[in-house]
């Protein structure tokens, strides 16, 4: 016969997890308190950095099952919830999700499930990039600098070049400028202009 093990984590010390052992608990799921894992932790926490996560995968076995209320709890993204589902079903545990209507995501349907959230992330992640680029690039063709400004003026800049020509060294200039060694180089290699 299957274990049946739930998880339940909120990210803040003032939230509670009763909501998610109650609604449990309401889909039919009998599990005793010595098999619900409770967290505090970040979302944004990979399930394998977890604490009480791990010590859920130290007591699980094949064939028992696991229990969440949201896809969320799992992971931080959906390639993260991914992998979790995979490293569990590796182990022969089968995982449900209430929220997906108490879907076995290591089942064909739940592995579609899983296939259909991840290329949606993965989606929503270059449509993110691709924006990002296009904003970048509408910032540069309109003369805007982009990043850090320079730590020195284009006049320091200037001192800085005729001082490597008559033979200073970088280091000596980082510390005369007040500067890291790196912006010096900069100034020497071209990448900022004087």
């Amino acid at each position: 016969m299957s274990r049946v093990f739930a998880y339940c984590r909120v990210s803040t010390s003032d939230q509670t997890t009763d909501n998610q052992i109650q609604e449990i608990a309401g889909a039919g799921f009998s599990i005793t308190s010595q098999r619900t894992i409770v967290e505090t932790i970040s979302g944004s926490v990979a399930a394998r950095e977890r604490k009480g996560f791990g010590q859920l995968i130290n007591k699980l076995e094949s064939g028992d099952v696991l229990v969440v209320t949201k896809l969320d709890r799992l992971g931080r993204n959906a390639m993260d919830v991914r992998a979790t589902v995979e490293a569990l079903e590796g182990m022969g545990v089968r995982v449900h999700c209430l929220s997906l209507g108490g879907t076995d995501l290591t089942s064909p349907a739940g592995k579609l499930t899983m296939g259909v959230i991840a290329a949606v992330a993965e989606f929503e992640r270059d449509l993110l990039i691709e924006r990002t680029q296009a904003g970048l690039s509408r910032a540069v063709s309109q003369g805007k600098t982009l990043g850090r400004p320079s730590s020195l003026t284009k006049a320091q800049a200037g001192e800085v070049l005729k001082r490597l020509d008559t033979g200073d060294s970088v280091a000596a200039l980082a510390r005369v400028y007040r500067t890291s060694r790196q912006s010096i180089m900069r100034i020497r290699d071209g990448s900022v202009v004087s």
